[in-house]
């Protein structure tokens, strides 16, 4: 059984999701997200960092997931992105849990069977893979398909280990 904590990072959102991996499956224990206010930018970092260590403290999980971040059209939001990722980070790392990082594509093919599923269709399935039936916002369910990439990648690297390659 391992216990394995998502993170969507954002700067003024942050989504986290965990769950368990055991024999029989994936079981959804928590999610959220942290509304992260204000316009300064070093308490904003501030406060992921303490958000991420309360979830940690709370819900102990064994390993973590994030996202990785991508470049695309706006490099001071890439820049931001990437230093609320080292905030989720180094707060993990305080309790030395090994972290683990995916590209979205990745999340998006092992939750959805396609990288290039909408956030939308990541929902859907997630919901679908836990059997969470109520209200999951977005960001929530971000994180918890990282997390849900996550224990499929160490599941196929446990088979590929099983079978002497």
């Amino acid at each position: 059984m391992t216990r394995i904590l998502g993170i969507d990072p954002g700067s003024r959102l942050t989504g986290f999701g965990v769950i368990e991996q055991t024999a029989t499956g994936y079981h959804y224990i928590a999610s959220g997200c942290l509304r992260i206010k204000g316009d300064d930018f070093p308490q904003r970092l501030k406060q992921i960092f303490a958000g991420i260590s309360d979830v940690v403290e709370e819900y102990k999980p064994e390993e973590m997931a994030i996202e990785q971040v991508f470049m695309h059209k706006n490099a001071d939001s890439a820049l931001k992105l990437g230093q609320a990722r080292g905030a989720a980070i180094c707060a993990v790392q305080l309790f030395d849990i090994p972290v683990y990082e995916y590209a979205a594509r990745q999340v998006k093919q092992a939750v959805v069977g396609k990288g290039s599923a909408d956030k939308l269709q990541v929902q859907h399935m997630v919901k679908l893979l836990l059997g969470i039936t109520g209200e999951l916002q977005i960001d929530a369910s971000d994180a918890l398909g990282i997390s849900l990439c996550h224990a499929n990648f160490q599941q196929t690297q446990r088979r590929i280990k099983g079978a002497g390659f």
